[in-house]
């Protein structure tokens, strides 16, 4: 979940909340909280057009306290979310975190039906195999895409994030 919808579940502004973060990082590791790279901001920004500052006082405009849609977004993991409470204290966050931990919870029980689903697809699919004539091999053609498309292949791995600060040349 990112920053900004977290803060409004917890019922306050994205900088009030950001500044609670930053002033308890120690309890966000990077398994609980990351920043999004400039990449992943601009794909999020196209796909929620979302405005980009058009000449230099909007740019001036968006760095400063409210920072606008130049800001690069924290997202957080189920832990982060549930930590973010924890750091708030307020009522309100007490008791959307519990809401939080329940939207995690379906969300994982949604992602195991997938994969029953996907374990009974693939059985039906070998015992389809033994039989093939054209009926048969058509919808063994239409269980694979269906498997395809519930077990895609795993991502290949994140490139290595750049440093930041300065960096001697090599």
């Amino acid at each position: 979940m990112l920053d900004s919808d977290l803060a409004k579940i917890y019922g306050v502004p994205t900088f009030r909340f950001n500044e609670a973060i930053k002033r308890n990082r120690h309890r966000f590791p990077a398994d609980f909280m990351f920043q999004l790279t400039r990449e992943e901001f601009d794909a999020l920004r196209s796909q929620i057009a979302m405005s980009k500052p058009q000449n230099s006082s909007q740019i001036a405009m968006s760095s400063g306290k409210h920072r606008g849609a130049t800001y690069r977004p924290y997202a957080f993991t189920e832990h982060g979310a549930l930590q973010a409470a924890n750091v708030l204290r307020s009522t309100r966050a007490v008791q959307m975190s519990v809401f939080v931990i329940r939207a995690f919870v379906k969300m994982r029980e949604t992602l195991l039906g997938t994969r029953e689903l996907a374990k009974k697809l693939e059985a039906l699919e070998k015992q389809l195999t033994g039989r093939l004539d054209s009926h048969e091999a058509a919808i063994v053609h239409v269980l694979q895409d269906l498997m395809q498309i519930l077990n895609p292949p795993p991502l290949p791995p994140d490139p290595p994030r750049r440093r930041i600060g300065f960096q001697p040349p090599a």
